[in-house]
């Protein structure tokens, strides 16, 4: 059967929700926030509103998030050094060492999902992929 692209794209990103759903769980995340982790880990230390753009939801959104993940012990707020009113967001120990764990499950699955992939076809799917998601912010923005 042959399947649409959208239909390729919508039941790849379900399986891949599903592969990963349970050790979202074992690691005590919610949706959503390894997004946070993987965002403190890259860049270090950052704003809410840094969180939010990066994470592409609402600053209310992100607000609930971080709450849920200062509570489980993952990251912690100070008032910025540059900007009094402002926050500062920080990964914990343990904020860094989960977001290890869900990058080496993030690594198994992407090896799974590339498996008899050329590095010639990975490329330009990587690019083409890029470009469905620039064209997609079009009409989001």
């Amino acid at each position: 059967m042959e399947y649409s692209f959208f239909t390729l794209l919508f039941r790849t990103a379900h399986a891949q929700r599903n592969y990963m759903r349970p050790h979202l769980s074992e690691l005590g995340l919610s949706p959503g926030q390894p997004k946070v982790l993987r965002c403190l880990a890259t860049f270090g230390p950052s704003s809410q509103r840094t969180l939010a753009d990066y994470c592409e939801v609402d600053p209310s959104a992100i607000c609930r998030i971080l709450d849920n993940m200062e509570s489980k012990g993952f990251l912690s707020r100070k008032t910025s050094n540059s900007d009094r009113r402002a926050e500062e967001i920080s990964l914990t120990k343990k904020g860094f060492e989960t977001f290890e764990k869900w990058e080496r499950q993030c690594i198994k699955l992407e090896n799974k999902m590339l498996a008899g992939i050329s590095e010639k076809e990975k490329q330009k799917l990587s690019e083409l992929l890029s470009k469905v998601y620039k064209n997609m912010l079009k009409d989001i923005s």
